[in-house]
C-alpha cells in the first residue's frame, strides 16, 4: 500500500525555509568550499539507501547533481554561479537543520523540501550542466570511450553549441528563402 500526500507551503512557510538557508550560509561561512562540498555530500553517504522514502531519494539525487555541478573540473562553472550553487549547499552542511538528520522517516522531509526550493532557484545552472553531460556522454559514445576518462571541458560545449544555433539560423534562412518564392535581398541570384 502506499500513501500520496501533497505539502503546500505558503510564503509564511517558505519564509521559514529561507531564515533557515540564512542560518546555515552564515554557519558555512567560515567553510572553504571543498569542505561545503564535502559535508554536504555526507547527507548523500550517510542516508540510508534502501531505508529512506522514495520522494526524498529522488531529492536526494537532484543534490547530488549540485554537487557534481560544483566538483566537474571539465564543466569548469564561472565563479559567480559557483557560488551561488556553494551557497545552496551551505544549508546541506549542517546535519542539525530544521528536523535533525538522524530523526527516523522524517529526518530528510526538511533538506527534500529545502533541495527543491535550490532546484527551482539554480535551474539555469542545473539544466546547463544536464546538457554538458549529455555532450559529454555522447561525445565519448561517438569516441568509444569512457566519458570519465574523456577531456571534454566546457568551452567544447559551449562551441558545439554555437554551431549548432548558427547552422539553426542557417538552415531557417535556407527554409524562409524558398517559402518566399525564392526572393530575398541577400540571394545571389
Amino acid at each position: 500500500m502506499s500513501l500520496d500526500i501533497t505539502i503546500q507551503l505558503a510564503d509564511e512557510d517558505l519564509d521559514h525555509f529561507v531564515e533557515a538557508m540564512k542560518r546555515a550560509q552564515v554557519k558555512a561561512a567560515d567553510l572553504s568550499p571543498k569542505e561545503v562540498v564535502e559535508a554536504a555530500s555526507r547527507l548523500l553517504i550517510d542516508a540510508p539507501g534502501g531505508k529512506v522514502p522514495q520522494f526524498i531519494q529522488e531529492r536526494l539525487e537532484k543534490l547530488d547533481q549540485m554537487l557534481q555541478l560544483v566538483v566537474d573540473e571539465g564543466y569548469g562553472l564561472p565563479q559567480e554561479d559557483r557560488d551561488r550553487v556553494l551557497s545552496c549547499l551551505a544549508y546541506f552542511a549542517d546535519p542539525h537543520d530544521i528536523i535533525p538528520d538522524n530523526v527516523p522517516v522524517i529526518g530528510l522531509l526538511d533538506d527534500a523540501i529545502m533541495i527543491e526550493l535550490c532546484v527551482r532557484e539554480l535551474g539555469p545552472e542545473i539544466d546547463s550542466y544536464a546538457d554538458f553531460v549529455l555532450f559529454r556522454n555522447q561525445e565519448a559514445a561517438r569516441r568509444g570511450v569512457d566519458p570519465a576518462t574523456l577531456k571534454t571541458e566546457r568551452v567544447d560545449w559551449l562551441e558545439t553549441r554555437r554551431q549548432e544555433a548558427h547552422e539553426g539560423m542557417r538552415r531557417r534562412r535556407r527554409e524562409g528563402y524558398s517559402s518566399s518564392g525564392g526572393f530575398s535581398l541577400f540571394k545571389a541570384r
